[in-house]
């Protein structure tokens, strides 16, 4: 059963006319743990996926893939690590549905460019930074 209406595809292809470059979606699961939500969240993943000829797959086991897993500093399932030239650190938790989809789709564009669209003052300010930030997002289910 797909997850994504027609409508939807049609939408995520127009934005991924903006790809360019290749992105890897690592999708971290275990069955034990989250079965229902880790199988979810595969099958959204791999809707998106077949949207654009630059974007792979790849399914890590949370049990199985322990050091792969903790490369990726992921303790959490279901979880998708968003990967362009480099791991920019993009990470979701949970099932990217509602609200949160467009997100998905957002830091896929941004992974594939390796180019944030930010104002120029807000460049400006982050270049002031001492040292690196980690930026935590947190939402709720829509």
């Amino acid at each position: 059963m797909s997850i994504m209406t027609e409508r939807d595809r049609a939408a995520v292809r127009k934005e991924f006319e903006r790809l360019t470059g290749p992105v890897k979606l690592v999708v971290f699961s275990q069955e034990l743990q989250a079965g229902d939500l880790c199988r979810q969240n595969e099958s959204l993943v791999r809707e998106v996926a077949e949207l654009s000829d630059q974007i792979a797959v790849e399914v890590l086991n949370l049990a199985i893939d322990r050091e792969r897993v903790q490369a990726y500093g992921v303790e959490q399932v279901p979880a998708i690590v968003v990967e362009g030239a480099r791991d920019y650190g993009i990470r979701f938790y949970g099932v990217p549905l509602g609200y949160e989809f467009s997100n998905l789709i957002d830091a896929i564009v941004l992974a594939s460019t390796g180019q944030p669209v930010l104002a120029e003052e807000t460049l400006a300010s982050l270049r002031t930074l001492a040292a690196d930030v980690d930026i935590k997002v947190f939402s709720t289910p829509t």
